[in-house]
């Protein structure tokens, strides 16, 4: 097993693609609360807090939510 490199120990290259991962994690999360909170139960797959505490899980949360949370 390699060992873990610290933050600085990363090339620039690294950081970059990591940062932008962050910040598409944090879009998408955001992006998936603000269209879950403004929905009605009758337009939500399931209920409204299992789809919350789904949208915390990485990647994946929020885009079940987008592919199969909303009924449209």
């Amino acid at each position: 097993m390699t060992p873990k490199k610290r933050w600085s120990e990363l090339s620039k290259g690294r950081r970059g693609a990591l940062m932008a991962l962050g910040a598409v994690q944090i879009a998408l999360q955001v992006a998936a609360l603000r269209d879950i909170s403004h929905r009605t139960p009758e337009h939500i797959n399931g209920s409204k807090r299992w789809w919350v505490a789904a949208s915390f899980l990485n990647f994946a949360g929020p885009i079940a939510w987008f592919l199969r949370g909303r009924k449209d």
